[in-house]
């Protein structure tokens, strides 16, 4: 005897249907980058550049958001950023923004 699919006895070759839940025409938004970079529907980087402002003298730096040594100032030698295993965390009283392509 086969088992029971759907109310009736099947055998164990028979095809059954599955519904995707998901639309992959209009996924969310939020949903896409919590993904992993190359499991994303069209495949995007998690790094950007970014214009950091100095808080001593307000000069603007451009840091890359996975930087692996520490970025100083141009003018006052502060330090901006700090390395860590991934993105960069950005010192005390720092802003930032991402620059667009």
């Amino acid at each position: 005897m086969g088992r029971v699919i759907n109310g009736r006895v099947g055998r164990e070759n028979d095809f059954v249907m599955h519904v995707i839940e998901d639309d992959l025409l209009h996924p969310n938004p939020a949903a896409e980058k919590r993904k992993h970079k190359l499991k994303r529907l069209v495949p995007t980087p998690n790094s950007f550049f970014m214009d950091v402002k100095c808080p001593g003298c307000f000069n603007i730096t451009t840091v890359f958001s996975h930087a692996q040594s520490v970025v100083l100032c141009g003018n006052c030698n502060q330090v901006l950023c700090q390395p860590t295993g991934g993105k960069a965390r950005l010192m005390e009283g720092c802003s930032f923004r991402k620059k667009v392509e």
